[in-house]
């Protein structure tokens, strides 16, 4: 396949995630957050437009098995601020909805308000990752932007879906009420994860930070394993408490959750009106 791969969970031994397939629809991410895990990638901070883009996804839709779960994206934000005006997303959005397939939007910007219109017609979730770290994610729509977007995806009748990740001691695991005031369906969260690049740059910024992540895991700078499983747990119960579901990402820590990353909101049964349509 071209443009849609199978989701490689970057070889984690602790990803639980589902079997799905992977889609980016732009190469590099303009949101420049600074603790992000892909900036070992060649210009990864240099947004670019794929080539033959449309033409490949149509070619890859085409030969994936019925009832197939995309993740979109796990790497580059499908929503990156000049997705505004080249619409490059929600072109490719048009096409997938002529597949029926199944969606799991995942992204930090407010702009995926404006395609509710096409994945409402859709099987389909929304996640929207809000952390209250707006002074670490300095190309992203600020936090209440996204808690508003949220909102609106569930008022459109859309699973919503809340990434409460990176979460980071005494910075933001107090910040409960982004859960509460987003109101969403779902919520996934985890503690921060860095990679050597990523640590010396979050370090300069947090000084001290050395100090909390001794454990290496794969490729990853981990907290200590007490300190996870407290954090994780206080988010998990005051879920539970307001009557969201909850999971962890990547923790190696048990949840009650149907899936990790939402996607058991996203509906198994074909889109019939689709489908007439498409046998008319």
């Amino acid at each position: 396949m071209r443009v849609i791969r199978p989701f490689d969970p970057w070889k984690s031994k602790l990803c639980t995630c589902p079997e799905k397939y992977s889609f980016n629809p732009y190469t590099g991410c303009a949101h420049d957050c600074t603790y992000c895990y892909a900036t070992y990638i060649p210009n990864f901070r240099h947004l670019r437009e794929k080539k033959d883009l449309f033409r490949n996804l149509e070619r890859d839709l085409k030969t994936l098995p019925p009832d197939s779960l995309i993740s979109m994206s796990n790497s580059s934000d499908p929503y990156p601020p000049v997705e505004r005006q080249r619409e490059i997303t929600r072109k490719c959005l048009s096409i997938m909805r002529e597949y029926d397939v199944r969606l799991l939007v995942v992204t930090k910007s407010d702009i995926v308000v404006r395609d509710l219109d096409i994945l409402s017609e859709m099987r389909c979730a929304v996640s929207i990752t809000i952390t209250g770290l707006d002074f670490l994610e300095p190309n992203a729509p600020p936090t209440e932007k996204r808690i508003d977007a949220l909102r609106k995806v569930k008022d459109a009748g859309l699973p919503a879906i809340l990434r409460f990740d990176p979460v980071i001691p005494e910075i933001n695991e107090n910040r409960l009420d982004i859960i509460d005031r987003s109101n969403p369906d779902h919520v996934v969260t985890s503690t921060l994860k860095l990679k050597p690049d990523s640590l010396a740059r979050v370090s300069k910024i947090l000084p001290g930070l050395n100090e909390r992540y001794r454990e290496r895991v794969g490729r990853y700078y981990y907290m200590k394993r007490e300190d996870r499983y407290r954090i994780m747990k206080r988010i998990e119960e005051f879920c539970l408490d307001i009557g969201i579901s909850c999971a962890f990402c990547r923790e190696g820590f048990e949840f009650r959750a149907e899936s990790c990353d939402g996607s058991h909101l996203v509906s198994t049964a074909q889109n019939n009106t689709l489908n007439k349509l498409k046998n008319f």
